[in-house]
């Protein structure tokens, strides 16, 4: 190995670390910290975007990495701009997001000084230290690369979460010899396959399997594993069962899919002798498949999980056949084990009539629903569903408007993404930046938020415009925190109110939206939404659709909200 060192500034070392990983991309509110390392960023032709958050910016990172596989970066500025962040870190954490997230701070020497009163300084690290698989506190040049080659080890060794990096003042423009480049193969895992023996033993089992379930989580997806998903799919000719957090489909098999907790999904459990888990903590919106709909049937089936971090096997249920790997490397192994088998159908016998069923049980629903105005928040899903251009990548956002969407707007999308583990609300128009900007002009990102959440980053459509980013943003409008307001009447009664929990109906996000330069459309007929989402999109610059709904039509309306309530009220195993 050469030790030639080659003299270059701090911020440029940092840059092509960056690189290595295949980032290009950083989110960040300039400050004299951090101006060399985004002019250097500019210059190598990064796309270097300034949010109006830091908050936001870390949730743009997140919507950027799930479209990509690549991790976003994000900075804070030292003191209150690192405070900002800590939501996005724990965000991150709970979604299973490697954000690189790079804090800024005054010079080292303020780390040991007694003195009181000093100005924006505090000690960081401690605050962040519960929600990151690494900190790091860059003490000296010689620490750089050491430093960024154990928070990308970290980032992704196990199931990924954010690191931490805190960049002292002291060499924001400081030069240091830096010996050769490493690549990311030679100081990290980029492989992580599954073990010969166990996958023989899977393999056997699906092979014998009569009647076996593919159960797809959200993973799957987030971890740009949904082509290899779809072959494997294919090959095993089984149900596939999206879990309550995977939106998002799998295009090529999609007359064999149907979400947890729907009929067909639950005949195909029942029966069920073999599941193959991939992409899923099996975790309480799945029951810890133990519990409610996984104790019909065949109990005795036999189980399967892909899983990175070992530690979480046999924790919420037992499982068969671990196979511990990246799914990213293991779903082609199984598919190159299996791809010369000619598989019959392996479907329940009323599967297909069960879907139908349900479908058709849903459009009546949708076409007894009072036309309004107010809009019937099924006939919003709906009329969305119909308008979205082909395969779209769709951001979710809010309560209410969420569960009517999941349940009424059956959009055929590969990417459908959410803060699916944590409930974060205000993600949605972060999250939908970071996926126009994976995304570029190969597809549309569309947003369904509901208002509440939509007003959390609306400054951030400024971002939008600035970065001449076509999102369409959907927000529908109670004008109320929606699914809260139905907490308190379930607890207090049908008569109960919170004012606080409502607010005028004059917002007009139409208006605000010309008045950052995007487009606005204000929808009060349901005929009215296709149309004008349609202008939406071919406007060519962000715009958002504002449809006022209907406040008197509840969540406690929506098909899936007895089985939502099962997440927080049903222990869900035994």
């Amino acid at each position: 190995m050469s030790l030639e060192k080659t003299e270059m500034l701090v911020p440029d070392r940092i840059v092509q670390l960056l690189e290595v990983e295949g980032i290009d991309t950083l989110f960040g509110i300039p400050d004299p910290c951090f101006v060399p390392l985004f002019t250097l960023a500019e210059r190598r032709g990064w796309r270097v975007v300034a949010p109006h958050h830091e908050q936001a910016g870390g949730f743009m990172a997140d919507g950027l990495y799930r479209l990509t596989g690549k991790p976003g970066v994000v900075i804070g500025n030292e003191g209150p701009g690192v405070a900002n962040l800590a939501p996005a870190a724990i965000a991150a954490a709970k979604e299973h997001i490697p954000t690189i997230f790079i804090a800024g701070q005054r010079e080292r020497y303020f780390d040991q000084q007694v003195r009181r009163g000093r100005f924006q300084y505090t000690r960081q690290p401690r605050y962040f230290e519960e929600a990151m698989k690494f900190t790091g506190v860059i003490e000296h040049p010689d620490h750089v690369d050491d430093i960024f080659h154990e928070a990308f080890r970290q980032a992704f060794t196990g199931r990924p979460g954010p690191v931490y990096i805190e960049y002292p003042q002291d060499f924001s423009a400081a030069t240091h010899a830096f010996g050769p480049l490493k690549q990311s193969a030679e100081y990290r895992l980029v492989q992580q396959q599954a073990d010969t023996f166990s996958l023989q033993r899977a393999v056997s089992l699906l092979e014998q399997a009569s009647q076996p379930v593919l159960l797809v989580g959200n993973g799957v997806f987030v971890a740009r594993a949904r082509d290899a998903l779809n072959r494997l799919a294919e090959t095993l000719r089984c149900p596939v069962i999206t879990t309550p957090g995977a939106q998002s489909k799998l295009l090529d098999v999609l007359e064999l899919t149907a979400p947890y907790a729907t009929p067909a999904a639950n005949e195909a459990i029942a029966k069920a002798d073999v599941v193959l888990a991939v992409g899923t903590e099996l975790g309480e919106p799945l029951h810890y498949g133990t519990g409610r709909h996984w104790l019909q049937g065949r109990t005795d089936r036999k189980w399967i999980y892909i899983e990175r971090d070992a530690s979480a096997v046999g924790v919420n249920r037992p499982i068969d056949v671990p196979l511990v790997g990246d799914l990213r490397d293991v779903v082609p192994q199984l598919q190159a084990l299996l791809a010369d088998q000619q598989f019959a159908a392996r479907v329940p016998e009323r599967f297909s009539s069960l879907q139908e069923e349900a479908q058709s049980e849903l459009g009546a629903a949708v076409e007894s629903a009072p036309e309004g105005p107010p809009i019937h928040p099924a006939h919003m899903a709906q009329e969305i569903a119909r308008a979205m251009p082909e395969d779209p990548v769709v951001i979710r956002d809010g309560g209410a408007v969420s569960l009517w969407g999941m349940a009424f707007g059956g959009i055929a999308s590969s990417d459908v993404h959410w803060s699916q583990n944590f409930g974060h609300l205000g993600t949605g128009i972060p999250h939908a930046i970071g996926a126009q900007l994976a995304v570029g002009d190969s597809r549309r990102v569309v947003l369904v938020s509901g208002d509440s959440a939509f007003q959390f980053h609306i400054s951030e459509l400024e971002t939008a415009v600035r970065k001449k980013l076509p999102i369409v943003f959907i927000v529908g409008c109670d004008y109320a925190w929606g699914l809260d307001v139905k907490v308190y009447n379930m607890a207090f009664g049908d008569e109960a109110s919170y004012t606080e929990a409502r607010w005028s109906d004059q917002v007009r996000f139409d208006r605000i939206a010309e008045g950052y330069g995007a487009h606005g459309e204000f929808v009060e007929r349901r005929e009215a939404i296709g149309p004008a989402i349609e202008r939406a999109l071919a406007c060519g610059r962000p715009a958002v659709v504002q449809i006022p709904l209907d406040p008197q039509i509840t969540s406690l309306e929506v098909p899936a909200f007895e089985e939502f309530a099962t997440w927080y009220g049903d222990k869900g195993y035994s």
